[in-house]
């Protein structure tokens, strides 16, 4: 296995992209967390915290496909250092509001740009779909980016929550800022590898790639993947916690992370010989099923052992996901599109966010879990019917 990794870096320049996508990749894991456990060490109030927060995402998700379209006609080495340059400037502003104590309006005003985040990862996989499209290294590819997407969202909560704790209150969010323009300058830079600007079918304009059906299904797929993310955090949350020990659900968490970086890395290494749209069937079902056994889970332990089993099932639904939309957008948009498929995720857990919490305030934490398994359902209907489509063409 560890052989068709070593493998990918064989191409000189792809260590050095990979590298600067991991640093500029970390700070969307810390920014907004960041947020939450500054205004929780400045002032006690998680309200505004949160509120700024869910801002932030929400600009994220909305403005982060603009970015990727600048990317996709203007290259990447024109687009990120102006976008990073914006969103640091803002994150900085809001900080030293903060600090300052400038009225609120102003640090609402700030989440704003400061949403102008490049997403990373669709920058990197468009290098390695430059470097390999067309061979299995791609799958490959695509699925050590899956595992670098856990591996970010594990350590850059942990390591902006620690800081803010233990040197400054502003310091997590801070950091974040400074990794993303230090990792987007870095990855600007290396022009070797960086995918030509394409021109769309010969010269024409470029159409809206949300109108292609197939694109807007996996759209809805990643949506529906983002409320089961949700859910996953948040019930994990409320179930320890009505057991006495919400510091559980660090454990939880990071278990299902685990199984879903362990399931990567393997599913990566082989190559598939079915339709990419069966594979997105079969692994989202597999989902689906998954989950079904947290509504039985009645310990802390049996919950976190379900949790890794269940996590098993999400990498590989991320690198088919991301395997299909190459194959079926345009060359000329296909950073737009990875781009859109990250904005679903993103709107996905916000809506799973706020549905789940409704539910648990209502009942209890393991009927939360009904929440995570309609969006499993959700997944596999809408992969099944790309599957569909696929065949009737």
């Amino acid at each position: 296995m560890g052989g068709a990794y070593r493998e990918l870096f064989a191409e000189p320049g792809a260590a050095a992209f990979c590298a600067a996508g991991f640093v500029a990749r970390l700070p969307i894991a810390m920014v907004g967390i960041g947020i939450v456990t500054m205004f929780s060490q400045l002032e006690g109030d998680y309200a505004l915290g949160g509120a700024l927060s869910a801002l932030f995402a929400l600009s994220y998700a909305l403005l982060t496909p603009l970015v990727s379209r600048a990317v996709d006609r203007y290259g990447q080495h024109r687009i990120l250092p102006v976008a990073s340059a914006v969103s640091v400037a803002a994150t900085v502003a809001m900080l030293a509001g903060v600090r300052l104590g400038v009225p609120t309006p102003w640090l609402f005003a700030c989440a704003i740009p400061a949403g102008l985040m490049p997403t990373i990862g669709a920058m990197v996989r468009a290098r390695w779909t430059q470097l390999y499209g067309g061979t299995p290294r791609l799958r490959t590819a695509f699925a050590l980016e899956a595992v670098i997407d856990e591996l970010c969202f594990i350590v850059g909560p942990a390591l902006s929550v620690g800081l803010s704790v233990a040197v400054f209150p502003e310091a997590g969010p801070l950091l974040g800022a400074v990794l993303l323009l230090v990792g987007t300058l870095a990855l600007a830079a290396q022009r070797r590898t960086e995918p030509p600007v394409q021109v769309a079918g010969g010269g024409e304009e470029r159409g809206n790639v949300l109108c292609l059906p197939v694109l807007l299904a996996i759209v809805a797929v990643m949506g529906a993947m983002g409320v089961v993310f949700a859910v996953i955090d948040v019930a994990a949350v409320a179930f320890t916690a009505e057991r006495g020990t919400p510091g559980a659900a660090t454990l939880a968490v990071s278990l299902f992370a685990t199984g879903s970086a362990i399931s990567g890395l393997v599913f990566g290494s082989r190559v598939g010989t079915a339709a990419p749209t069966r594979q997105l069937l079969v692994v989202t079902g597999a989902l689906a099923v998954l989950l079904c056994p947290l509504l039985a889970a009645g310990s802390i332990p049996v919950l976190s052992a379900f949790y890794f089993v269940a996590g098993c099932a999400v990498s590989p639904i991320m690198i088919v996901a991301t395997s299909l939309t190459q194959q079926v957008v345009p060359a000329a948009q296909l950073t737009e599109s990875i781009t859109w498929t990250v904005a679903g995720l993103g709107v996905g857990v916000a809506a799973g966010s706020a549905l789940v919490g409704q539910v648990i305030d209502r009942t209890d934490a393991g009927t939360g879990y009904l929440v995570a398994v309609g969006a499993g359902i959700l997944a596999v209907t809408c992969a099944a019917g790309i599957h569909l489509r696929t065949r009737l063409e």
